[in-house]
């Protein structure tokens, strides 16, 4: 059987949801770079969609942003529509999440089950939301190489050490890692593979929120190399996935080593 030594994807689309910003938006432009037509999918920014709009016009002509929450089966049912209609499907990539902070017994109580149910609903149920509507589409492609598609999904190291005040966060990224083997298993008949990425400390735009000291001790935790993690990082590892045929049903840490302490 024919076998793809790299990461052509002229001629087929991909849908990368958070591909407005951070790791998403390299990932895009990664796949954009490899010949995909790129469906975007994320939130409006605050002015409407002008920002992110552009964000995504850079990656060029092929680009097209989908404006929704990934909690809703309407956007997935959009982003998939919009994807086939530039070409087959080969490449879904779960970027969007959100890191909401709280203790399990905070200053002003237990964690409030809006919180939680807000945290799981967009980093859980909008991944799994996702992963259906794509692999419907996906199933019915023809063989590219020995795939039919690539699924690649964003979990976190807080998965396996979250920290204190991490628990709503550590729950949802637990529970992406643990879809990822199920997954695997269950479209593995339609030749899709299921590969997730917990990735550690990364220059994201919720770090960029930091102060400078703060993020620069955050660097030195990791112990090689020294450094955050570029959202380029993520997005090679993107492209090493799709390329190699026999990465399937695993969770890969991309974190340099480092292992997260309690606090």
């Amino acid at each position: 059987m024919a076998r793809r030594e790299s990461m052509d994807l002229q001629g087929a689309s991909a849908i990368v949801t958070g591909g407005a910003s951070g790791l998403g938006h390299a990932t895009a432009r990664r796949l954009a770079e490899a010949g995909a037509a790129v469906v975007v999918v994320d939130l409006p920014d605050r002015e409407g969609e002008t920002l992110r709009a552009d964000a995504v016009a850079s990656l060029g002509d092929r680009a097209r942003f989908v404006t929704g929450d990934v909690t809703r089966e309407e956007t997935a049912e959009e982003a998939v529509a919009a994807a086939l209609e530039a070409g087959p499907l080969r490449v879904l990539v779960n970027c969007a999440g959100v890191a909401t902070p709280g203790k399990l017994v905070g200053r002003e109580g237990p964690l409030s089950a809006e919180v939680l149910s807000r945290v799981l609903a967009i980093n859980v149920v909008g991944t799994v939301t996702m992963m259906g509507r794509a692999a419907a589409a996906m199933r019915e492609q023809e063989l590219w190489g020995e795939d039919r598609g690539v699924i690649v999904n964003t979990a976190s190291v807080a998965a396996f050490d979250g920290q204190i005040g991490q628990i709503a966060y550590a729950a949802s990224k637990g529970a992406v890692h643990s879809v990822t083997l199920p997954a695997a298993r269950e479209l593995a008949s339609s030749q899709i593979r299921v590969v997730t990425v917990a990735p550690g400390l990364m220059e994201t735009p919720m770090m960029a929120g930091l102060p400078e000291a703060a993020r620069e001790s955050l660097a030195t935790k990791t112990p090689h190399p020294a450094r955050l993690g570029a959202p380029e990082d993520y997005a090679l590892l993107v492209e090493q996935i799709v390329a190699n045929p026999f990465l399937n049903g695993e969770t890969i840490r991309l974190d340099g080593a480092v292992r997260l302490e309690p606090r």
